[in-house]
Formats: structure tokens, C-alpha cells, sequence
């Protein structure tokens, strides 16, 4: 029996979402075929949409379907960016420093093929935003768009989506969110965040999130736009989604995703109250057992789920592998590349050292995480850490390399 606390990275499908997928899916039919069958598929793709929306706090009309998280924060940075240089010739884009990879490579694929100049803000400590940083980086003059997790994929931390989103409203510069992590966790409302902004056209306008994070189906995304918003699209050929998402749609993919987060927000309040109290007994235990161990972002408002902390002394591929071989599934945070372990670029950012960066674990809990589960962790990873310590820490280096964060889609 896996003890499974990488939830972050996808969680188990639920089965009520299951049993939309398969229903949704017995019926052939294009939603954009104007036969019967077309317009039966139609109707599905439209109620889910409806449902969703209502889970995000949206108009119907602003969820845009994708293939996933990643697909979602490419077309949100991409597509507001092209938009924004074509109308206003600016060509900066502001984020915070420690983001997930979908926005990293999006950004630095941006900055080499088409003139972006990208701006990092620094993060604290605790992964968290300096707000005065942030205001100052998208009031700068030339900031195009702007962008930021609502929550470290890393860490956990939670960001000031009010104060960055209304730091963009001032300066007229249209923000997207990467709520992928956050979405179906802690209370998120697209709309709310758009009011306490207090603009149409700028701060909040764009946000994405993906159904496999919440118990939906592998492959399913959403970008929610703004009915005012102007992004250019990533693809081309149909016009469907208000031409901002070209290609077939995806019913069954659409009505598991809807069925999911409607669970998901409706226990949301009662599970992360569960799961932050379990996660907080794991942390209690872990540092009476291990004082050595440093949990991460202690200071800053985190995912309830979240339990992050770095492990002096001891590789965290070591660390992952160890408890691997116990049953324990988790996640060291960052990837290794080429086989070749690589230090976070989140924990960098957070100005922790290169060999602290490289000896960190994440542990992520869930909806099918138990007190059995946390006890197993608790029985098994002192003697883990130290069996890892022994190995002591790896001094190989790629050149030129640098960490993958979690899969997205």
C-alpha cells in the first residue's frame, strides 16, 4: 500500500468525476456540428462550462477550455503579451521570481524569440511578494502584462492577489494568475478579485487552472479571459472558445472537470481545515524528532496542504528515493535534470544557499490523505534522513542546466 503525499504534482481522480467523463463520453458527437448528436455534445460541453464558472466566480463565456495548466499560462502570458506590444508597443513583462516552469520557459522563450524584456521581482524569505517591488516593477511605463502564481508550487505560499491585481489596475497593465495549485484549495473568485481591482481592462483579466490538481481528469485545463480582455491565440483553425482557443472542445474532459470542482469547492472550507490540521501534526512531530530540519515559508500564509522543509546534510533525491522504498511517495520540489541533481530555483529565490536549495523535500496532502498516512511519515523518515545524511550531498553540475518544476498537464 503506497502512501501517497505528492498531490501537489496530480491528484487521484474522483469518482463522481469518473463517472461524468464516462457518461459524457459514451455519446458521439462534435459540440460544433449542427446535427443532433453536434448540438446533444454541445449542450454537455455549455452546462459544464456553466458549472464551472460558477465554481470559478465567472461568466460562462469567460472559460476558455485548454489541454491543461500549462497550455492555460502559455496562452494567458503569451496571448495578453502579444496583444498588449501590438497595441502599445511596450515590451515588458513583470513576475515574481521562484515561479512554476510553465512560466519561466514561457518568459524566456518570450525574451529570446520576441523582444520581451522580463522583469523579476524578488520574493522574501518566505517565497512571498514584496508588494512596493511589485508596484514599482508594473508602474515602471513600460510593462505590457504582468504575471504571478496565486500560490508557490514549491513552498506553498500564498501571494497577495488583491494588492498585486490592484497594483496592475493602477498602472493600467492587465495581470494573469496561475491559480493551478490554488484553485479548488483555498477560496478563489475571478470575479471578486476583478472588483476589489476596481478595472475592466486592467489587473486581473486573465487566470488559469487545471482539473487534475482537484481530482478532474488528466489533460483538461481552462483559461479564464476576461469578456474585455484582448489575447492574441496560440492556435488557429475554427474560431472556436471566441476564437481564443481554436479546436474541437472536449465534452466529456469539460464535465469531469466541472463535476470535480464543484466537490472540491463545496468541501473546501471542511477539507482544508482537515488537512492543514494533519499537515500541522506531521510538522509538530518532524521538527521534535529532527531538529535539524528547516520547514520552509514558516512565516507566510500556505497552501493547507503544504509541507515543505529542507533536510541539512542530505540530497533530496536521496531523501525521495529512500522513502520511495518505504511505500512513501513525495516530491524533492525540483526536478533532476539529465539524471543530475539540481538545486531549486524557488528555494534560490528565497535566498537559501546552493546545498540547502539541493537537500529539500515536499510533502503534499490530499483528499485521500489519512492519519495513518502522516504516522507513516513520522515513523519512517528520521531514520530515512539519516541513512541519507550519510550519503552525504552530490557535487555534480550540468552546465547550462537548469530545474523543471512539477508537470502541469
Amino acid at each position: 500500500m503506497v502512501v501517497y503525499l505528492d498531490h501537489a504534482a496530480t491528484t487521484g481522480m474522483r469518482p463522481e468525476a469518473r463517472d461524468a467523463w464516462l457518461h459524457a463520453a459514451e455519446a458521439a458527437g462534435n459540440p460544433s456540428s449542427i446535427h443532433a448528436a453536434g448540438q446533444a455534445a454541445r449542450r454537455v460541453l455549455e452546462d459544464a462550462r456553466e458549472r464551472l464558472a460558477a465554481t470559478l466566480g465567472c461568466e460562462p463565456i469567460e472559460v476558455v477550455f485548454t489541454s491543461g495548466g500549462t497550455e492555460s499560462v502559455n496562452l494567458g502570458i503569451t496571448g495578453l503579451y502579444r496583444a498588449r506590444r501590438e497595441r502599445t508597443g511596450r515590451t515588458a513583462i513583470v513576475a515574481p521570481e521562484g515561479e512554476h516552469h510553465a512560466t519561466v520557459d514561457t518568459l524566456d522563450y518570450l525574451h529570446e524569440h520576441e523582444v520581451a524584456d522580463v522583469e523579476w521581482v524578488r520574493v522574501d524569505r518566505d517565497a512571498r511578494l514584496d508588494p512596493d517591488a511589485w508596484e514599482g516593477a508594473v508602474g515602471s511605463g513600460d510593462a505590457a502584462v504582468a504575471t504571478l502564481l496565486a500560490a508557490n508550487n514549491e513552498v506553498g505560499t500564498l501571494q497577495p492577489l488583491e494588492e498585486a491585481a490592484s497594483a496592475c489596475a493602477r498602472a493600467g497593465v492587465p495581470m494573469h494568475v496561475d491559480a493551478v495549485g490554488a484553485f479548488g484549495h483555498v477560496p478563489l473568485s475571478f470575479r471578486g478579485l476583478r472588483a476589489a481591482s476596481g478595472s475592466r481592462s486592467a489587473g486581473l483579466v486573465a487566470m488559469s487552472v487545471a482539473a487534475h490538481k482537484l481530482g478532474g481528469p488528466i489533460g483538461v485545463g481552462a483559461l479564464v479571459v476576461a469578456r474585455d480582455a484582448a489575447v492574441e491565440p496560440l492556435l488557429h483553425g475554427g474560431g472556436q472558445q471566441r476564437g481564443v482557443r481554436a479546436g474541437t472542445q472536449d465534452p466529456a474532459g469539460a464535465a469531469a472537470f466541472a463535476a470535480a470542482a464543484e466537490l472540491a469547492v463545496a468541501e473546501l472550507a471542511v477539507e482544508a481545515a482537515r488537512i492543514g490540521a494533519l499537515r500541522d501534526r506531521l510538522e509538530s512531530a518532524l521538527r521534535e524528532r529532527l531538529p535539524e530540519m528547516r520547514v520552509s515559508a514558516l512565516g507566510a500564509e500556505r497552501l493547507p496542504g503544504h509541507f515543505h522543509a529542507v533536510f541539512p546534510g542530505a540530497q533530496g533525491d536521496s531523501l525521495l528515493m529512500l522513502l520511495d522504498a518505504a511505500g512513501i511517495a513525495v516530491s524533492t520540489g525540483s526536478a533532476c535534470q539529465a539524471g543530475v541533481p539540481e538545486p531549486s530555483h524557488v528555494l534560490l529565490a528565497m535566498g537559501m544557499g546552493d546545498a540547502a536549495a539541493r537537500s529539500a523535500l515536499r510533502l503534499t496532502l490530499g483528499r485521500t490523505t489519512t492519519a495513518e498516512d502522516v504516522d507513516a511519515v513520522i515513523a519512517t523518515l528520521p531514520g530515512v534522513y539519516e541513512r541519507a545524511r550519510g550519503a552525504g550531498l552530490s557535487t555534480r553540475r550540468v552546465a547550462a542546466s537548469r530545474p523543471a518544476g512539477d508537470a502541469l498537464s
